[in-house]
């Protein structure tokens, strides 16, 4: 698997982003697409993970004043999941967040589902729950 990234809005890398993301959040999870896509696209690294040319994972990265980058949308297709792609993603977004973007500690808000797999990479839960597009998350970090 090999990964691109791109802040440009009209590249065909962010065009597998947001068709990721469709897919996931917006007909599989059934999120509103004007909360899935917002006004941070242009503000934002996407990353695309792809295999033998097939786009299948995605998340962005947001760069934060307190020397932190915010992981955002991470989206792994169905037939992609519990096979390691998600830690494959994550360990190229740290990677990105360490060398590119100069960041301490990376944060994240986790759809509760998700905990134990952040869990079992380093992130630790920060605070109480709450609810993003009608979903329990729960806030997270990592220091690097």
């Amino acid at each position: 698997m090999h990964f691109l990234t791109t802040i440009d809005t009209s590249s065909q890398i962010y065009l597998d982003a947001i068709a990721i993301r469709k897919i996931v959040f917006i007909e599989e999870q059934q999120v509103d697409e004007s909360l899935e896509i917002d006004d941070l696209e242009d503000k934002t690294l996407h990353i695309v993970g792809y295999k033998d040319k097939l786009p299948i994972c995605t998340a962005r990265l947001l760069k934060k004043e307190d020397e932190s980058v915010k992981i955002q949308r991470v989206a792994v297709l169905a037939a992609y999941r519990k096979k390691g792609v998600g830690r494959l993603l994550l360990e190229q977004l740290e990677k990105i967040s360490k060398e590119q973007l100069s960041a301490a500690r990376l944060a994240l808000d986790s759809q509760d589902h998700a905990i134990s797999f952040y869990e079992k990479i380093g992130y630790s839960v920060k605070g109480d729950g709450f609810l993003d597009a009608g979903i329990p998350h729960h806030y997270m970090q990592k220091a690097l």
